[in-house]
């Protein structure tokens, strides 16, 4: 130990105590001379006692210092040389100036000296340059993290190669579950008899226990229409690199037997806690099923999903009794708010206002006040025809508003329909969305990633050919107070008209229900004409864009306008249309530019190609046979990410 009585601080004390005992023993010796001179020699070999002690002691501990010193010397030279990290200096021109011997033998040579960094390994140049102090990367079949003291010029290795490998191990065996659902199985075995119920329901349940064991997933059939299956991440990496064949499987096979049945998928991912996978995989189901069904939706933590299949037309399988519980609900909501603002999404079509005239139409029966968003400096030639018509009628017209005097007349007991749009980025006015809680979505939209947040009331059907064919049906479940009116009834009409070409494309029997309930309430078909011309000017330059199409692949055709012209988004999608009239043609995609910056792209399709999917990849959306997407680039830039999505699709399966 070390001598503290060298010190000053503990020295002086000792001294004066030392002094203060002679003096009193001198005391004592002047009384008693015996006494005196007795504690005179105790004193004497109590202090020499304790300085043979203290010169001991000293000796031990510079003894004990020395070794210590030589110990810490080796050891340090021991770690430096033979443990297992990897130490690297280096100079400005990265040459290896020394390296342990660890580091070498990871290299299997002799020796590093002198060597270029560039030999060593190509990923440690691009490191120093990026200023990363910290990275994990591979080097002769092995994995190191490497940490970068850049003033130093040195360089640790660390090997980390099972560490990896366990991570790698641990996340291709985390739990993953699905749940697969039979989209279409109450309309298939409607009406058959329980033979042929037994049958399908055998061969179904063959063609998913087969492709389950091949693939080492358990699966569990819980109800005629469900199935929960479990794996692990690296099954279910294999079973996106095959595009989830299982979908096209079962519907192929059942269609032999003329008894065509799809499934969905719903998978949860990327959660060590159970109840939370089944939390995802029950959300990714509905989000697969709001799309229309026969796909794979993979639903992750981080809220980005990835989906694959869902390259069928949709099937038409919403009930009335579905709608009647939603106009039932809507009735009730709109009942209790102060007023009903209704708003469509950007640029609108004759869709998107037809059925917000057909909401207001809803909450005047509810004897409720409401108001239509529209920004009128942005609609197009067909939209401001028919706010011409609006102006002769008072009632309708002063039920339009500006964005911001919507925003200014909101309330907290203000109710806001959202129609012909889910996704909160597309509608007019993205404020209003954020500051009234009360919001239903009514859409006929496959539903997408991004979508309105926590809505009251959504009625979401894929299946139908329009959002005013829903409100059309919505309104045949209200109150009849006050008759619907020859323009009201035209709107809606027009909106039907133009999202179905004129009843061509999705259109279902529920479609003409509508278009025959509002002829009958006096929709005027000549009038609907009339909004829906356009000039020959448009005709002329919608031509020429036309007429810049070429053929891309077998049935594919691409038109791109002159980058100098603007177009609008109707006639942009007119151009689509009338290239897919075209023989030889499946398929049309029309690029052109909008305003600034702003490139649209229009797809169409006869339904052999799923250009929903495609516009997906470009962060748009739509239906299988008629999607769009928007762009901030140049049209140049624009064609190549569309020839890149087309490709990727044409390869099978998609991701977001």
């Amino acid at each position: 130990m070390p001598n503290y009585f060298e010190k000053l601080n503990f020295r002086y004390p000792f001294y004066t105590l030392l002094l203060i005992s002679v003096i009193q023993f001198g005391v004592i010796m002047f009384f008693q001379w015996q006494i005196g001179l007795g504690s005179f020699l105790l004193l004497g070999i109590v202090i020499y006692f304790y300085m043979k002690v203290e010169q001991t002691a000293k000796k031990e501990m510079e003894t004990y210092i020395s070794t210590l010193s030589y110990r810490l010397k080796k050891v340090g030279e021991e770690a430096l040389m033979e443990m297992p990290i990897g130490i690297m200096l280096y100079n400005d021109d990265y040459q290896i100036e020394w390296t342990n011997p660890f580091l070498a033998s990871c290299f299997h040579e002799e020796t590093l000296v002198g060597r270029s960094l560039y030999d060593v390994g190509e990923n440690l140049i691009p490191l120093l340059k990026q200023d990363v102090e910290t990275e994990v990367i591979p080097l002769y079949d092995r994995k190191y993290k490497v940490v970068i003291k850049k003033a130093e010029r040195l360089i640790y290795f660390f090997d980390v190669t099972e560490q990896t490998q366990i991570e790698k191990q641990y996340e291709e065996e985390r739990t993953v579950l699905g749940i697969i659902f039979l989209d279409n199985y109450d309309e298939v075995t409607q009406g058959m008899d329980d033979q042929t119920k037994s049958a399908i329901n055998s061969q179904v349940t063959s063609i998913i226990n087969k492709w389950a064991t091949e693939n080492g997933v358990f699966l569990k059939r819980t109800s005629m229409e469900r199935f929960i299956v479990v794996l692990n991440e690296h099954i279910l990496v294999q079973l996106e690199k095959n595009k989830f064949t299982i979908l096209d499987e079962v519907r192929e096979q059942t269609a032999k037997q003329s008894m065509p049945l799809t499934l969905s998928v719903g998978i949860g991912t990327g959660v060590p806690s159970l109840p939370e996978l089944g939390h995802l995989a029950q959300s990714s189901l509905d989000l697969a099923l709001g799309r229309g069904g026969d796909q794979v939706a993979i639903k992750q933590t981080n809220g980005k999903v990835r989906f694959y299949g869902g390259k069928t037309n949709p099937m038409e399988k919403r009930t009335r009794v579905r709608a009647r519980v939603i106009s039932h609900a809507l009735k009730e909501l709109i009942h209790e708010s102060d007023k009903v603002i209704i708003m469509g999404h950007r640029y609108p079509d004759m869709d998107a206002i037809g059925a917000a005239i057909g909401i207001a139409k809803v909450a005047e029966l509810n004897q409720k006040d409401s108001f239509i968003v529209l920004n009128q400096n942005e609609i197009d030639a067909g939209i401001q025809r028919l706010l011409s018509e609006l102006k002769s009628h008072d009632e309708l017209w002063e039920k339009i508003v500006s964005p911001e005097e919507a925003y200014d007349m909101a309330t907290n007991d203000t109710l806001l329909v959202v129609v012909d749009t889910h996704k909160p980025s597309l509608v007019i006015e993205e404020r209003l969305l954020n500051k009234i809680e009360d919001v239903v979505v009514i859409d006929h939209h496959r539903r997408g990633e991004d979508f309105i947040e926590d809505p009251l009331l959504v009625y979401m059907e894929p299946y139908a050919s329009s959002t005013a064919e829903l409100v059309t049906e919505l309104l045949q479940y209200q109150p009849k107070r006050i008759k619907i009116t020859m323009l009201e009834a035209t709107a809606l009409l027009a909106g039907i008209i133009v999202d179905t070409k004129s009843f061509t494309v999705r259109t279902g029997s529920r479609t003409f229900d509508a278009a025959s309930y509002l002829r009958s309430q006096g929709a005027d078909t000549i009038l609907v004409q009339k909004l829906l011309k356009e000039n020959l000017e448009r005709f002329v330059k919608r031509a020429k864009l036309i007429e810049s199409a070429y053929l891309y692949q077998d049935g594919i055709v691409i038109a791109k306008g002159n980058p100098e012209d603007s177009f609008d988004q109707v006639m942009i999608a007119q151009a689509a249309d009338t290239l897919l009239a075209m023989s030889d043609i499946n398929t049309s995609f029309v690029i052109a530019h909008r305003t600034g910056d702003v490139v649209s792209i229009s797809a169409r399709s006869l339904g052999d190609i799923n250009v929903q999917v495609v516009m997906e990849m470009l962060e748009g959306g739509g239906h299988l046979t008629n999607a769009a997407t928007q762009l901030t680039m140049t049209i140049d830039e624009a064609e190549e990410k569309l020839k890149e999505a087309i490709r990727e699709y044409l390869e099978g399966g998609t991701k977001e």
